[in-house]
């Protein structure tokens, strides 16, 4: 499994565990950085701690603060504005250029929604 594989696999599993959806924002909002295809995508991620280590390590990220989500919050109302808008959400971005798997939110939902099936019948 790969780098961006495994991040988005655990982004799958911590979600399902904690209810928890991190993000950042500044002054100026939530980033959602164009990608060199012309699409855009939000970071999104599992843990406070993974958000702390991008804006700790991540220059573009260094003015921005932690947000808090639930992940009833995220999935009802965050996934499908950003399906709306076009947006494609950004699973455990990570390391030096803040980098992982950009996905549609209908593929978030289902695959945390998967995770959280598997854990309750575990």
């Amino acid at each position: 499994m790969g780098q961006s594989a495994s991040q988005a696999h655990a982004f799958y599993s911590d979600v399902a565990k904690t209810g928890k959806v991190w993000t950042i924002r500044d002054e100026c909002g939530f980033p959602a950085p164009l990608k060199s295809d012309g699409s855009r995508a939000q970071p999104f991620w599992s843990s406070l701690s993974r958000v702390e280590k991008i804006i700790k390590t991540v220059p573009a990220y260094t003015s921005f603060q932690p947000v808090e989500l639930t992940w009833v919050v995220f999935r009802d109302r965050w996934l499908p504005g950003l399906e709306k808008d076009g947006i494609l959400v950004g699973v455990n971005w990570s390391g030096k250029n803040a980098v992982g798997y950009d996905l549609e939110s209908r593929s978030v939902k289902a695959a945390v929604e998967a995770q959280i099936e598997l854990q309750k019948n575990a």
